[in-house]
């Protein structure tokens, strides 16, 4: 008994009775009442309210919104998985760890041996590795309908898929749609395939950023068509990745139809696509088309390829800004055809470099018909090209043109932005789609989140800390909130990335002092809908002032990007249903008052007309944002 008396655990149940039955004050704010009596006082939640009341000196009641964010984890998981972290052996437990975290995590996919050697369908399949999937299949189709069909966080992967048959139809037939931060590989997708045919159709549409590739595909195929038809049409950032596409191949069309339709800030790969094919004949039409921002290379695009013919048809057509490179496209290839028509007639102009194409080339004829403004062919090797209508613009003056119309709502949602005049009380707007997109997920302890690696010297840690894999999405995703996060701050802008509520409270205050409070727009009703302004509020006064907003980055733990531009005022308004005039919601928006530094191509410019420093812009706070002010 004496023994037990004198043991640790015995003095950490005293203090913990001791903790929940007496009242405490921190920085002059009573505590008791903010923490559940049942919660054990060591919990990082528990932790964060001391915290919060230590720092923060409004004496208003904390933001239920914020500390719903706080780590779940109870105390004993916490303690174990910080001293994991400081060992960097977390990634041993990581499934446990993003369960009990409640962080997002892809799964880890273990091949799958079975055995299909007849025609199959697939219809609502999730998380799923098919290797060696159609090995030396001979005739039949297998399709794909329907397949991970609005999944959050679809991962599939597709391994050595028909390598080897022999007149077999493969189809995907709206394959993962309206999924969100979907992740798909296929890896020697019908490799030394003879006849038969691919199909993509409605691939990955309305997909929320989206992480697609294709290693390997077709490559040694001998006629054999492959078509994407509609293909990550109208998605929203994410990146698809083509690398030795059809290389070696044999009399082998690709069409892309469709491809990257009406995107928003896709990113495309092409890597040594056809290189050493014989008679390729690939199609992009309306490739790119109505995109926001696109960004599509090919590298080593049908290098050494033999009498190949390529089209390029309306690419990038109607398309806002964008980038397009081109390196040793067609280099040392032989006689074949590459036209392109109507490329890069961005509505707004893109950069498009064309860099050692057709080097060396032999007998290859290449045509540019109304070919867009603003692009470099340096080191172009190719004699009598032909350029119809090329609208090169020596001015060096930029014309950005203004859409109109479904074009416009199609870059830039109806009332993503707004002038400050329309928040006054009877104003009817649209309101943008200000729901959350991205994955649930729960801020970590600081006690966790300081151990861990976050920077770019440290990718490697990272990487294999979150299982990681060389070009996977969980890659780019990590490589991409970093690129973020260390850009260096623009004209006046203070910047930081957080992963815990205590680094959000300490970045806050120093800019703010003590005395803040946070704010963030009540729920998502109105959206994507008509509105009525109701009460209007100027946050301290309607003045001038300083606030620090918090925007989501896309991490496996909640990572917030958090910045202070000067010059704002910030608004709450309630919102009414523009028809039965009942109150819906309770929004917050901040007005940007400087935008000189802004790109003129931004969207707020495109909607709202004008340029950089002749107009304020405001927007809401969508869903899981925030804005930090000081206390009225």
């Amino acid at each position: 008994m004496l023994h037990l008396l004198s043991s640790p655990l015995f003095f950490l149940l005293l203090l913990s009775l001791c903790f929940l039955n007496h009242v405490n004050y921190l920085g002059g704010t009573e505590i008791s009442d903010s923490i559940d009596m049942k919660q054990n006082p060591f919990t990082p939640k528990a932790h964060l309210i001391r915290y919060w009341d230590k720092e923060i000196r409004s004496n208003l009641p904390k933001s239920p919104f914020l500390l719903s964010k706080a780590s779940p984890l109870n105390a004993v998981d916490s303690a174990s998985f910080a001293k994991l972290a400081a060992q960097n052996a977390l990634s041993s437990v990581l499934p446990s760890f993003c369960s009990s975290a409640k962080l997002f995590c892809f799964p880890d996919l273990s091949n799958s041996l079975e055995k299909h050697d007849t025609d199959s369908n697939f219809a609502r399949y999730l998380n799923k590795n098919f290797t060696n999937y159609g090995t030396s299949r001979v005739g039949g189709a297998d399709s794909f309908k329907n397949y991970s069909d609005g999944d959050n966080l679809p991962v599939d992967s597709f391994r050595r898929y028909s390598r080897d048959a022999v007149g077999h139809q493969d189809k995907f037939s709206n394959y993962a749609p309206g999924s969100n931060v979907a992740d798909q590989s296929f890896n020697t997708y019908g490799a030394s395939a003879s006849g038969g045919a691919g199909s993509f159709k409605n691939y990955n549409e309305e997909v929320n950023v989206p992480h697609l590739r294709f290693t390997s595909y077709a490559s040694e195929g001998n006629g054999r068509a492959h078509s994407f038809t509609a293909y990550a049409e109208k998605t929203n950032s994410g990146s698809e990745e083509f690398a030795n596409y059809g290389k070696n191949a044999n009399g082998a069309p690709n069409a892309f139809t469709g491809y990257g339709k009406e995107t928003n800030v896709i990113g495309s790969g092409f890597s040594n696509y056809g290189e050493g094919a014989n008679g390729a004949n690939d199609s992009f039409t309306s490739y790119g088309e109505d995109g926001n921002v696109p960004n599509n290379r090919f590298n080593n695009y049908g290098a050494g390829g033999n009498a190949a013919v390529e089209s390029f048809s309306n690419y990038r057509d109607q398309a806002n800004v964008g980038d397009d490179s081109f390196q040793s496209y067609g280099k040392d290839s032989k006689s074949g055809k590459v036209n392109f028509a109507n490329y890069g007639n961005s509505f707004n102009e893109g950069t498009d470099v064309f860099k050692g194409y057709g080097e060396a080339a032999r007998g290859q004829t290449v045509g540019f018909k109304m070919y867009g403004v603003n692009n470099t062919f340096k080191d172009y090797a190719k004699n009598g090209v032909t350029f119809a209508k090329y609208n090169n613009d020596s001015s060096g003056v930029q014309n950005i043109k203004k859409p109109s119309g479904s074009l416009l709502n199609r870059w830039v949602e109806p009332g993503k932005f707004f002038r400050e005049s329309v928040l006054k009380k009877g104003s009817v707007m649209a309101m943008p789609d200000i729901q959350d997109k991205m994955p649930k997920r729960s801020f970590l302890p600081r006690t966790i989140v300081s151990k861990l690696p976050f920077s770019s010297s440290k990718i490697k840690d990272m990487k294999e800390i979150f299982h990681a894999v060389d070009n996977s999405s969980m890659e780019s995703i990590i490589k991409e909130a970093l690129g973020d996060c260390e850009r260096a701050p623009s004209a006046g802008e203070t910047k930081r990335c957080v992963g815990s509520v205590e680094d959000m409270i300490d970045f806050a205050t120093s800019i703010l002092g003590r005395n803040v409070v946070v704010r963030t727009t009540e729920n998502v009703n109105g959206s994507k809908k008509k509105i009525m302004i109701g009460s209007v509020k100027g946050i301290n006064g309607g003045k001038v002032t300083k606030s620090v907003s918090c925007h989501q980055s896309l991490f496996p733990y909640l990572l917030y990007y958090c910045h202070s531009v000067p010059k704002v005022r910030v608004y709450e308004a309630d919102v009414l249903d523009a028809n039965t005039k009942a109150k819906i919601n309770h929004g917050v928006a901040i007005c940007h008052l400087d935008t000189s530094a802004w790109s003129p191509t931004h969207g707020a410019f495109l909607a709202l007309g004008s340029g950089p420093g002749k107009i304020e812009v405001c927007h809401w706070i969508f869903e899981n944002d925030m804005t930090w002010t000081t206390a009225d």
